[in-house]
């Protein structure tokens, strides 16, 4: 069974407090924890060192590549013996798609999710923490879910059901469907299912 650590991925030469506000402030970083500690059944916590991806901004796109950022939690990884989730408020890309939430490592043990576009702002709507934050534990769900060997799922109200824009996360549930449950099962303990 391995623990699950939370890092904060920021772009240390664009950070301050004004930028990021309290989207990611430690409380909400230890919700989160709390939250895959209980979908998982396993330990979670937040790691105290923030992974500092300025080297994967792209500059033409103004976008971060997601592939880089994911490559660095894996260096950074190298001694730790569970899974790690780095969780950002830039925007990522991979080449072949306009943006992604967030990117996995398929049977791997790292993941990274974004919350630029998870947040209601993006699309000129007025800012529901608590709207964000759901959507936030199903993304870091969905994502960690890849580390276990799930794709993506056909059940639309499962966890893993692919999420190509916040309206299909909305409808989906934080959990898995009976099929993907059976997957993690027998890797972590207490895994929750819809």
């Amino acid at each position: 069974m391995k623990p699950i650590r939370v890092v904060l991925v920021r772009d240390g030469y664009l950070y301050s407090a004004a930028r990021n506000g309290s989207e990611l402030a430690p409380p909400v970083l230890e919700a989160l924890s709390g939250e895959l500690a209980r979908s998982f059944g396993v330990p979670c916590h937040v790691d105290s060192e923030a992974l500092d991806c300025g080297f994967a901004l792209n500059e033409y796109r103004g976008q971060y590549h997601s592939s880089a950022i994911l490559k660095a939690l894996v260096e950074r990884s190298a001694n730790w013996s569970g899974r790690t989730l780095g969780i950002t408020t830039l925007d990522l890309f991979v080449p072949i798609l306009t943006f992604v939430f967030g990117e996995a490592q398929l049977e791997g043990d790292c993941a990274v999710v974004s919350i630029h576009r998870l947040r209601e702002e993006f699309y000129g709507l007025p800012a529901r923490a608590g709207l964000l934050f759901e959507r936030v534990v199903k993304e870091s769900v969905h994502e960690l879910g890849h580390t276990f060997g799930l794709r993506h799922c056909f059940d639309w109200r499962c966890v893993m059901a692919s999420s190509y824009g916040v309206e299909r996360i909305d409808v989906k549930s934080a959990e898995f469907c009976g099929r993907c449950h059976k997957t993690v099962s027998g890797r972590p303990s207490g895994v929750r299912v819809a």
